[in-house]
């Protein structure tokens, strides 16, 4: 029927990326689609490829009986024993078709269903290179924009990158060459979707298992992650040797290692802890450089009451709250930052409480100064200003990450709370 069938097959099979035994099934469901539009839509017509004559025969399978009542799958004694001299009744037996009936609309017809099936296996081939890759980290091109999201090129597939998945900041332009993270693999109708993540904490694995070669051999064992992308990142690593020290191994000579992850994700800062099984002391890590005066721990509720010295409390809490944020991403613990001075305070309101001459929700509530309205005073708590104590050892520039805090009110909040702490 074809011309060289196994050279177009050898071609296909080079240029696609398919299996050979793949293409020669789509190539015999083609030719047999076609054969049963010329012989009729029996399921007993069967298309094979010989590759000794490189042709795929067509062959229609009859049942050997004594009376024949529909030619089209029974076929006489007789007959039968014109093509096989040694069969018997009720035996099976195959009658090549003549391939040159079936014409140019059927040629066209089978040429459709090829390039059809070949799609369909093209799409299945990659589908089942890539969803064993799922987490893996992948590098590619940016090939084209889809409105803000951006299609990669991956090889034998194409991967969208969602503008969500995208680290805060970054641009990128076709032709750029980028890593990111399978995230997940779909099948559709057309190819399969693969989704890349530059966001996951995942994605920072394995830039340090590429970076690290202690990470990869099992040295030294990256525990948890927490991540707020393109600003800042914590990572809790622990060492299965003794010798080997997790932290500086991550870090690098004069900081290499980490300096090449850092640029990798546009300047994300990294802090590199060390994880401990006792939860009070993975905590004092993370919050390091803060240094801990006490913690308070509620096993039930997951919680710890952290509490630092004064002139340390900014630096616990991090802008916006962020580093408290991570750490309690990081070790799984809700945390509760707050100085010294506030500590002592709460425990004064807490014993005159228990008098019945205190009013807790009283004066030294942030909600009760003018200028904070119910929403500021909730995004300051939950940063871990609580008291007028804790804000009174604030920073302007600390108060200024917030909405609606300019540097006027920010100076006006200091003094005042100052002042309402003191008693003035």
């Amino acid at each position: 029927m074809v011309l060289n069938l196994s050279k177009v097959i050898e071609l296909i099979v080079k240029e696609k990326g398919l299996k050979q035994e793949d293409l020669v099934q789509v190539v015999e469901a083609a030719v047999q689609s076609a054969a049963k539009k010329v012989y009729g839509d029996y399921d007993n017509i069967e298309a094979q490829y010989n590759p000794e004559i490189d042709e795929v025969e067509v062959f229609q399978f009859k049942v050997i009986s004594d009376e024949v009542e529909d030619p089209n799958i029974q076929i006489s004694l007789n007959d039968a024993r014109n093509l096989d001299p040694n069969c018997q009744i009720g035996d099976e037996l195959g009658e090549k078709l003549d391939a040159s009936r079936l014409g140019r609309i059927a040629a066209q017809s089978a040429k459709q269903v090829i390039v059809q099936k070949v799609k369909e296996v093209e799409r299945d081939a990659v589908y089942n290179e890539f969803i064993d890759r799922k987490g893996e980290l992948v590098s590619g091109f940016i090939h084209r924009f889809d409105r803000r999201d951006a299609i990669v090129n991956i090889g034998k597939g194409e991967a969208i990158l969602r503008e969500k998945e995208m680290i805060p900041g970054e641009v990128f332009r076709r032709g750029d060459r980028i890593q990111a993270l399978i995230l997940d693999v779909t099948k559709s109708l057309r190819q399969p979707q693969i989704e890349l993540s530059r966001t996951h904490p995942r994605f920072l694995v394995k830039l340090y298992e590429m970076e690290v070669p202690e990470v990869t051999e099992g040295i030294v064992e990256i525990v948890a992650v927490a991540r707020e992308p393109g600003i800042r990142a914590k990572i809790a690593v622990r060492s299965h040797d003794t010798k080997v020290d997790p932290v500086g191994t991550c870090v690098g000579v004069k900081g290499a290692r980490v300096q090449n992850v850092i640029q990798e994700l546009k300047g994300e800062r990294q802090d590199i802890v060390v994880w401990s099984e006792d939860p009070v002391r993975f905590v004092c890590n993370a919050l390091a450089p803060a240094r801990v005066s006490k913690v308070i721990v509620e096993k039930a509720a997951w919680s710890m009451d952290v509490v630092v010295a004064d002139d340390q409390l900014s630096l616990a809490i991090g802008r916006k709250g962020q580093n408290v944020r991570l750490v309690a991403k990081l070790t799984g613990w809700k945390i509760d930052v707050r100085s010294e001075q506030a500590q002592e305070q709460l425990a004064a309101e807490q014993e005159l409480e228990g008098d019945g001459d205190f009013d807790a929700e009283g004066d030294n509530d942030l909600a009760d100064m003018e200028e904070i309205d119910e929403a500021l005073a909730e995004a300051l708590k939950e940063a871990g200003y609580h008291t007028l104590e804790d804000l009174a050892t604030a920073k302007e520039e600390d108060l200024l990450e917030f909405e609606g805090i300019d540097e006027e009110l920010a100076k006006k909040l200091i003094e005042k709370a100052t002042a309402g702490a003191s008693g003035q």
